[in-house]
């Protein structure tokens, strides 16, 4: 279990950013956990003290976002995100993170790109509608981000690729992506158990960080609850975007630089 000073002014931070956004403020938050470990250990093992992390903030998350979230959008989504995960753990030894981060990174850079469009086009006053659900669009979605969650934990932007075009209440978007990824993040364990990237080391070390789970997560979650529509929206595209110049970043420098 690492024990310097450096190691926590990094494991700190990471881990409040990573709450935050589990209590559903703002997705590029929950990227920057593992590159802000990576900073001072290597990306697997910052990914595996992570993951009981994240489930325990999923399990605060569930318990803030109680009774809000959309069954329908859960059941479109869930199966693929198993699918994603499952492709994920069959081709860990093939796939570099890198090549994932940047194709992640370059979709949702062109969903910023359509929302912003979109809101210059209806600057009038005739905003788009609410766009209905759809199986197959959100099946493949899900796919995806289940694949990008289980290589690189950063299933968030295809998840909200689907979902936030559909205009849910910003309570009932947040308490469904709170199950999607508390679904998700445990279905991960088993094949992250599988692959060899838990140890005693790294479990301690997640036990030792995890105090500020709870706390970070019910921070977000005070937050969003008080957030108007008007707000939140524009602050999750912004978000994603941040995110995906973040993911661009890191891997067009791993590949080219």
């Amino acid at each position: 279990m690492p024990t310097d000073l450096i190691f926590y002014a990094a494991a700190i931070p990471a881990v409040i950013l990573v709450g935050l956004s589990k209590g559903g403020l703002g997705g590029a938050f929950g990227l920057m956990g593992v590159p802000i470990l990576a900073l001072v250990i290597s990306p697997i093992q910052a990914a595996a003290i992570m993951l009981p992390i994240m489930i325990a903030m999923d399990i605060a998350g569930l318990w803030a976002w109680r009774g809000h979230y959309d069954a329908t959008t859960l059941k479109v989504m869930l199966p693929g995100a198993v699918a994603g995960i499952g492709i994920g753990w069959l081709t860990a030894e093939f796939v570099t993170a890198d090549i994932i981060r940047l194709i992640v990174g370059v979709i949702a850079i062109l969903f910023v790109m359509r929302y912003a469009y979109d809101r210059y086009r209806t600057r009038n006053g005739n905003h788009a509608p609410p766009q209905q659900q759809n199986l197959a669009k959100g099946s493949f979605w899900a796919t995806i981000s289940g694949f990008t969650s289980f290589v690189t934990h950063a299933g968030g932007p295809p998840f909200q690729l689907y979902t936030l075009p559909l205009k849910l209440d910003p309570k009932t978007y947040t308490g469904t992506s709170t199950r999607y990824f508390a679904v998700v993040n445990a279905i991960k364990l088993l094949p992250y158990f599988a692959l060899g990237q838990f140890d005693a080391s790294n479990l301690a070390t997640s036990a030792v960080l995890l105090p500020l789970a709870p706390l970070a997560t019910f921070s977000g979650a005070w937050v969003v609850k008080r957030m108007h529509p008007e707000i939140f929206y524009p602050l999750m595209y912004l978000m994603i975007l941040a995110t995906a110049i973040k993911l661009v970043a890191d891997g067009s420098d791993a590949l080219f630089g």
